[in-house]
């Protein structure tokens, strides 16, 4: 019962999704590619494709340290729950937990993202206005779908910038979109140069709005507007996510109150100084997310997405009063999935064929059987013997209690 209530809640919140877990085998690529010659993988050597992923991240990430003024720097792999650092995604999903041996009454969490880190880390760094940083970002996220496109195990470029209060414009945002589309841009040029798979992005990318969607397609899901964009144009950033509509649904997505700033009206008649990076997956044949981002909130945006979404008692946390006394810099930042990433350079019909991740076990068989096979123990090995490795033992109260081997 707890689990279902958790995830509708997710579904109830995350919009712009095609993942129904009440469908059997939910998580299956699209029917077309399941069929008899209805995909061949661009790279079927897995040592070359390990080859082909460093190449993809690399070349990626020297572009956007490059285009977007970023140094590269080390991470937490997780922070105290008390620390209030974890970012809270839409508020209803459950951080990996653990308690550290010698200090029970510690609890320590794998971070959703670096959202609120990367922040304070300008902040720690005296980093100046102009200049940013970007970590090699790896989480958990239990809640999160399971299917072609999304995995346990999340690995992003999470980059953050230092910027003015004068920069918290729209003509800021989209020159920077700008920025790290011309490094996705030239990457693909360069994988088509290496491996021989045809680069298709356009040259620009178009830019286009959550509330013009709305008006020209009232009665469209979410996903069925992003489809509908990004087969027009073949790159799209679409502007505005977070925020409810009149009726009181979610205007496109979800967002948490103390990141993006999604309540900023701007010339256009919108709302919303954020967006998501989409582009046209041909081989899926949808709308493809390889980015989320946005100009973050400054005190007083943050106080009243905390208050409309009904969480004032956050203005006591530590991170938060760091932003509210002005500790905190202005900033813009996203983050921008590795494995998403190299899905789409390499043409891949399922992420679990350039991650090593969990999946469905059915999914995986029927995968294996229609020539689509996951990397590593994505295909699903199970040892029956391998429980004896962490046996179960009691604690004083009648809890169960894994030992850790050394």
């Amino acid at each position: 019962k707890i689990i279902h209530k958790v995830t509708q809640g997710i579904h109830e919140n995350k919009m712009a999704t095609t993942f129904d877990p009440t469908q059997p085998l939910p998580g299956l690529p699209p029917s077309h590619l399941l069929d008899d010659g209805g995909y061949t993988p661009t790279i079927s050597d897995n040592l070359q494709k390990e080859d082909a992923l460093q190449t993809i991240k690399r070349t990626f990430e020297d572009n956007l340290k490059k285009n977007l003024n970023l140094v590269r720097v080390s991470n937490p792999m997780f922070v105290t729950k008390r620390s209030g650092f974890n970012d809270n995604l839409n508020g209803v999903e459950r951080p990996a937990t653990f308690t550290p041996r010698d200090y029970p009454d510690i609890k320590l969490e794998v971070p959703f993202s670096l959202a609120k880190w990367k922040r304070w880390a300008l902040h720690y760094y005296k980093v100046p206005a102009g200049k940013g940083i970007v970590a090699d970002f790896r989480g958990l996220r239990c809640d999160d779908d399971i299917d072609f496109t999304h995995s346990l195990y999340v690995d992003q470029f999470d980059w953050e910038k230092h910027i003015t209060p004068e920069d918290r414009n729209i003509d800021y945002l989209k020159s920077t979109v700008k920025c790290i589309y011309k490094a996705l841009y030239d990457t693909e040029k360069v994988v088509e140069k290496e491996y021989g798979i045809k680069a298709t992005l356009p040259e620009e990318i178009h830019f286009a709005t959550t509330d013009d969607l709305l008006k020209t397609h009232p009665n469209a899901s979410p996903k069925e507007r992003e489809n509908i964009v990004c087969k027009e144009h073949g790159a799209v950033f679409l502007i505005g996510i977070g925020g409810k509509k009149p009726c009181g649904n979610l205007r496109h997505d979800g967002r948490a109150p103390d990141y993006d700033d999604w309540i900023t009206k701007r010339e256009d008649g919108g709302t919303g100084l954020n967006g998501d990076l989409l582009v046209w997956n041909s081989l899926l044949k949808q709308s493809f997310e390889i980015s989320s981002m946005g100009i973050r909130v400054n005190p007083e945006v943050m106080t009243k997405q905390l208050d409309l979404c009904g969480v004032p008692e956050r203005k006591e946390y530590v991170w938060h009063k760091m932003l509210l006394d002005g500790t905190l810099p202005q900033t813009i930042g996203g983050g921008i999935g590795q494995s998403r990433l190299c899905q789409y350079m390499l043409r891949c019909a399922h992420l679990g064929e350039v991650q090593h991740g969990w999946y469905n076990p059915e999914e995986v068989d029927f995968l294996h059987a229609n020539g689509i096979n996951l990397l590593g123990l994505g295909e699903g090995y199970e040892d029956p013997l391998a429980n004896s490795l962490h046996p179960t033992k009691m604690n004083g109260n009648g809890a169960e209690e894994v030992s850790v081997e050394q």
